[in-house]
């Protein structure tokens, strides 16, 4: 997940003195990132620095025990307050739950995988049940109890106007109707959204769910749409990642970057023509894109040969090694997500006096 953390805040470029939140921080993979992405310049002054460390980096986690895990992490790379006067960086709470009363100039997230918002109630009788939860906020286009849309209309209210925000979110939000279509149509017409990273399996959520990272910059109110023109990158035809013995790189990703060209994006180039079919890097026009039924962002045009030619498949026996070598992976990240989780809980319990 790192390489493609850094990959992704590679593109984005938060500058000294920006403003960045990542309102479903986790353990603050993408602060860090951006924070050390800032931190690594040399040019950086004292003020600078000084911002870096207490103002720059924002954090909304649901879970107490993740949020104090992020809290640390943060800490222990030189972000936050040393004492109670200043904001800390990391704060328990939904975020969905209300409209920002704060705007930034950047948001990297990944939302958390879950169809649908819900919280658990316990009755009288101690049973438990999951109930969904709606979020009817004036600023959002569309009631749902979709997560992942209700993520996607939150982070473009969390934007400052021309703020620029990279999400990764699951293909069902490219292309299902309904509330789908409402808010991509909106998306769309208030935003600029100009490129989206089409992840392998696994990189973000489980083997099998496949996701996307989802590039847009809020723009002011206007009549016609901001969205001119969309960018593909496809990581994920032809290609064949595993969680232990072929992780993806960042060297994967690098042609992904060269080609966004941070910084110079208005001069891209694709790779993909009718003369190089195989290339992974085209445009659409917005024109093309709002005639798709739906209006559906889950275009592909590369050629699976997996699908197309069985003589390439691996073996059984090699295919089964790898899924058992996954799961194996998958229960020791889980291991690992709960030795931190321990370690902040005991950190968080009061000493004996």
């Amino acid at each position: 997940m790192t390489p493609t953390i850094d990959a992704i805040v590679d593109c984005v470029e938060p500058q000294p003195g920006e403003s960045i939140c990542d309102p479903a921080c986790g353990t603050g993979g993408f602060l860090l990132s951006a924070a050390g992405y800032i931190g690594s310049r040399p040019d950086l002054d004292k003020d600078q620095k000084k911002h870096l460390k207490y103002d720059a980096l924002r954090g909304i986690e649901l879970v107490d025990g993740v949020a104090r895990l992020c809290a640390m992490n943060l800490f222990l790379h030189g972000i936050g307050p040393d004492d109670d006067e200043k904001v800390p960086p990391i704060k328990t709470d939904d975020s969905l739950r209300n409209t920002p009363s704060t705007h930034y100039d950047v948001v990297i997230t990944n939302p958390p995988f879950g169809k649908k918002s819900s919280i658990t109630i316990i009755n009288e009788e101690g049973e438990t049940d999951q109930k969904s939860v709606v979020y009817n906020r004036p600023d959002f286009w569309v009631t749902t109890t979709n997560k992942q849309l209700n993520f996607v209309q939150h982070i473009r209210s969390l934007l400052e106007i021309h703020g620029r925000a990279a999400v990764v979110l699951p293909d069902n939000v490219l292309f299902e109707g309904g509330a789908g279509e409402t808010v991509r149509r909106k998306l769309m017409h208030e935003c600029d959204v100009h490129t989206i990273l089409r992840l392998p399996t696994g990189i973000f959520y489980a083997q099998g769910v496949k996701a996307n990272v989802v590039f847009f910059n809020r723009k002011p109110a206007s009549d016609t749409p901001w969205t001119k023109e969309i960018w593909y990158y496809d990581l994920r035809t032809n290609k064949h990642f595993t969680l232990k013995t072929g992780k993806l790189k960042r060297s994967d990703l690098e042609e992904f970057v060269e080609c966004y060209k941070p910084g110079d994006r208005h001069n891209r180039k694709p790779t993909w023509t009718e003369e190089t079919p195989d290339g992974r890097w085209r445009k659409y026009t917005y024109d093309e894109i709002i005639k798709r039924d739906k209006a559906s962002l889950d275009i592909f045009w590369l050629r699976d040969e997996s699908l197309e030619d069985s003589e390439n498949l691996p073996e059984p026996q090699v295919l089964a090694e790898e899924i058992a070598t996954d799961l194996e992976a998958a229960l020791d990240e889980i291991r690992g997500v709960l030795e931190d989780l321990s370690t902040s809980s005991a950190l968080a319990q009061p000493s004996d006096p």
